[in-house]
């Protein structure tokens, strides 16, 4: 660009005809210096603006925003250069969620309120981040598939960790099935950068409704520099935990998102995050490259309960599921005559059969067993999708139970 192009003559200070016959005071020369130095800066904006396709003004006034696309096609608002960017992907649940009442915090319709109107309802995000959205679904949490999953970790792994400009992700989402999606992502998504889930009990609609603050929470971690090399986290009511061993504890009340035995990571206060401990990994973590990836191979888990039948067991099998997660009693137990299932599956189908606990904590023992895996702490629905990674990897019954093995003790 010509910098004499933005050059504005201004009277009293030259004129095109003789500027060397002009002269002013020195408090003139200083008030004019003033706004020409104010005139330059605005129409080099305006000159910027109008040179490239890819910047337009957002508002109007002297607080303007300005938006870009990046090379990934995501339009970014932009308040401050220097701020980190972070990309928002919404996924639909509670956060979204709207009622005509305006108390009611059950009967709701998830995924009614779109990405961009969430973001515009926390301008405050602007403060701490340039944000992008992108409306990857828009459904309730138990509607989320395995396909979904993979989509969300390839996007993520193309427009967050390839992009040196990004610092972070977040995933907006319900809270019902998120912590599978949180396990997923903290699997498959390994570049150090912060992924950050997060969700909401109480619609958008509702009296008091939480998900805005839990957003901005979300996406002040996910820029934050202290967040990375932490994996996957789930950031809900002022509580940052790892989505390794966060579970949602209570089916109704907003702080529910927690690592019971384990321990959460940090806290946000004032929305500062302060984490507990330096940067660390579970010992039990598994990583998975999944951007060739197509599909993961199904995995149902069945509820062990008094008087459980066999056929429950075999059902599955005939229906396709490739990999079995029994939510077990206790421990993991079930009953004797169910053991015997396990022992004809496991021998005539070569099909991998995990014990796991439906306790909600607590370890299913590993043992050396050549026809069932225990999940150690892993709870049922975690260990479904480790199971389901490992089987797209074609692992074997001996690799998937050493990968089981290290979330527990002999």
């Amino acid at each position: 660009m010509c910098y004499d192009a933005l050059l504005v003559r201004l009277p009293g200070v030259y004129s095109d005809s003789n500027p060397s016959k002009q002269s002013s005071s020195p408090h003139q020369i200083a008030k004019m210096t003033k706004l020409s130095v104010k005139t330059i800066t605005l129409a080099a904006l305006i000159a910027v603006g109008n040179a490239s396709p890819f910047v337009y003004p957002r508002a109007t006034g002297s607080n303007s925003t300005y938006v870009f696309t990046n090379s990934h096609g995501l339009n970014f608002t932009q308040m401050n250069t220097t701020l980190p960017n972070v990309t928002i992907l919404a996924t639909g649940g509670t956060i979204a969620g709207s009622s005509d009442d305006n108390t009611a915090t059950t009967g709701y319709t998830a995924g009614a309120i779109g990405i961009q109107q969430l973001m515009d309802a926390v301008p405050e995000m602007l403060d701490v981040a340039n944000v992008a959205g992108i409306q990857v679904a828009n459904v309730g949490s138990p509607d989320v598939t395995s396909s979904l999953l993979l989509r969300m970790a390839k996007t993520i792994n193309e427009v967050v960790c390839d992009d040196p400009t990004m610092s972070g992700a977040v995933i907006t989402h319900g809270t019902d099935t998120l912590e599978e999606t949180a396990f997923f992502l903290d699997a498959t998504v390994n570049c150090g950068k912060p992924i950050v889930v997060v969700g909401a009990m109480r619609p958008a609609t509702a009296i008091s409704a939480d998900g805005p603050f839990n957003l901005l929470q979300a996406v002040t971690v996910a820029a934050h520099p202290t967040a990375r090399n932490r994996g996957a986290l789930v950031v809900l009511n002022d509580r940052i935990v790892s989505a390794f061993y966060a579970s949602k504890t209570n089916a109704n009340t907003m702080d529910t998102f927690k690592a019971v035995e384990m321990g959460n990571l940090g806290a946000i206060v004032s929305n500062n995050p302060y984490f507990f401990y330096p940067p660390v990994m579970p010992t039990g973590k598994t990583t998975f490259d999944v951007r060739n990836l197509a599909s993961i191979p199904r995995v149902d888990i069945l509820y062990s309960y008094q008087d459980m039948q066999n056929d429950t067991l075999y059902d599955a099998v005939d229906n396709g599921a490739k990999g079995i997660v029994i939510a077990g009693s206790g421990a993991g137990s079930v009953s004797s005559g169910f053991y015997d299932a396990i022992d004809d599956i496991a021998s005539t189908h070569s099909l991998p059969i995990v014990l796991s606990s439906r306790t909600g904590n607590g370890e299913v023992a590993i043992t050396d067993s050549d026809t069932t895996i225990e999940s150690g702490f892993l709870n049922p629905q975690k260990a479904r999708i480790l199971l389901g990674l490992l089987l797209a990897e074609n692992k074997g019954f001996k690799e998937i139970k050493e990968a089981f093995a290290k979330n527990g003790v002999a």
